[in-house]
């Protein structure tokens, strides 16, 4: 055969595509590639990073409109950099940051605009709280408001009604710069999200005393109280009522064995077998609701124990980790469940994706049989491991 008529060597596919092992002349050539595909991935990041301090330095000298655009651009950065790193964390502290910073700009443009207006701002602090996933700094893509209002006790009706006033323009305000407003009215123009140190003593008195009709409601409003954190405002001020809220909880037993009951019957997708459960009919047949029937139930049970053990922490994976070093588990099953809370998590952020860019409507279901095997039995586990803690919580807080 002449050199002519020999066969040329088969091009390495590229790095997406490669579906066989290199020859030993190709190895050379495939860590090239390699090692540019990493250079133009951390030049990416690079430029994300630079790109978004810029941004975050920006929001003090913004507002309105503008505040809106910083954060979708921030919004589109993070989502951009999830795809190329898929790091959960990473996702979680920056989307945290920002919008904690654009909550402090807000908190300041609106204290401008009532003075301005002729409103007598009250000689006591005040502090705005976070709860929901903002509450444990685990914000993700898609973000609405979960605040509450706090201001110091002396001044009287006056406090009361600027405070009232104060509330519809932050809320108003924060909507405009891209949180949008809570489903479930959990913001401080609702009266009950809104008070002074004495009103929320006594607001939370009567829910720890069972002292309000509605039990789903008491519930309802003492789980979201228990992930509060910080935001804007006065510090000190935000602390009291945070220690206040945990002191309570942990005080009243009977309240904290009524959420822990409510944890351990919260519905897994699991079914026969431990196979995963999905709809059997209707628009979302063949799916399952990841945020309803895997991820809340996790960090739902794991806030149960944070409280029952005064864990400080609000972030998921910190309570687990603090539960692990105080003896609550063992060293490889909080290595579970913290693997559990990233699969599942990880899972929501890209449904989130596929909801901003159109592809699907909602932004909570999963079709697991669209997934490789590999992470379907990954998801399935984590939900396993998930069952395996109300089982732990079940028992500990004695359940029949």
């Amino acid at each position: 055969m002449t050199p002519s008529q020999q066969p040329l060597p088969t091009p390495i596919p590229a790095l997406t595509d490669i579906s066989r092992y290199c020859e030993s002349d190709e190895i050379a050539p495939f860590l090239q590639m390699v090692s540019a595909a990493l250079d133009t991935d951390y030049l990416q990041l690079v430029t994300w990073s630079t790109r978004s301090a810029r941004l975050i330095e920006c929001i003090a000298e913004s507002s309105g409109p503008a505040l809106k655009e910083i954060h979708d651009e921030l919004n589109q950065i993070e989502m951009e950099r999830f795809l190329l790193s898929c790091s959960v964390a990473a996702l979680h502290q920056a989307c945290t940051h920002y919008r904690d910073v654009l909550s402090q700009r807000v908190m300041k443009l609106v204290s401008a605009e009532m003075a301005a207006d002729g409103w007598i701002t009250p000689e006591i602090v005040f502090s705005l709280i976070s709860m929901g996933s903002d509450g444990r700094s685990e914000q993700t893509l898609i973000t609405d408001q979960d605040n509450l209002l706090v201001y110091a006790d002396g001044g009287g009706e006056q406090a009361d009604t600027y405070f009232q006033e104060f509330a519809v323009r932050l809320v108003d305000r924060l909507e405009e710069a891209g949180f949008k407003r809570c489903n479930g009215d959990i913001m401080p123009t609702n009266p009950f999200w809104r008070g002074s140190v004495s009103q929320w003593h006594k607001r939370l008195l009567s829910i720890v005393r069972y002292e309000v009709e509605d039990a789903g409601k008491n519930m309802m409003d003492l789980i979201v109280l228990s992930d509060a954190r910080f935001v804007a405002g006065n510090q000190e001020l935000a602390e009291h009522l945070i220690d206040m809220i945990r002191t309570m909880e942990r005080e009243y037993f009977q309240v904290l064995w009524g959420m822990a009951r409510a944890a351990t019957e919260m519905k897994l997708a699991l079914g026969f077998l431990k196979r995963i459960w999905t709809e059997g009919s209707g628009e979302h047949k063949g799916e399952f609701n990841v945020k309803l029937l895997a991820w809340a139930p996790l960090v739902m049970n794991i806030r149960i124990l944070a409280i029952n053990q005064s864990i400080p922490a609000t972030s998921t994976v910190e309570r687990i980790a603090m539960l692990e070093k105080e003896g609550s588990f063992s060293a490889t099953f909080a290595q579970e469940l913290i693997r559990a809370y990233q699969i599942l998590t990880r899972q929501r952020i890209l449904i989130q994706i596929k909801n901003i860019k159109g592809i699907q409507n909602d932004s909570y279901y999963l079709n697991p049989y669209q997934l490789p095997s590999e992470e379907r039995e990954h998801l399935r586990h984590a939900m396993i491991k998930i069952e395996e803690l109300q089982t732990l919580i079940h028992t500990n807080f004695h359940i029949v």
